[in-house]
């Protein structure tokens, strides 16, 4: 498989990107590098290979569900720019 300027060309058209014509012609260049690395794999034997989602063995990383106390109102109005009635004040967004 080989990138052509005509397909950089629309990937830049789908990405609202303007390429001048040596940007198109660099990376033309660049992609047909990347598509050439990647084509080294199909060298390698994977018959045997078992198939797997990631390359190394997943656990549970996250941590256990522990209730803690809530800040009380008062330390969460420190840290408010302004309040009223014991909640925080912003500006409006609406007319």
């Amino acid at each position: 498989m080989s990138i052509t300027i005509k397909d950089v060309e629309h990937v830049a058209n789908l990405a609202r990107l303007e390429l001048s014509e040596q940007e198109k012609h660099k990376f033309t260049e660049q992609m047909n590098a990347i598509l050439k690395y990647a084509e080294k794999l199909n060298e390698l034997d994977t018959d045997h290979v078992e198939p797997t989602s990631h390359p190394v063995p997943l656990v549970n990383v996250m941590r256990e569900d522990v209730t803690k106390p809530s800040l009380s109102i008062e330390q969460v109005m420190l840290n408010a720019p302004d309040e009223e009635d014991g909640q925080i004040k912003v500006p409006a967004v609406l007319e």
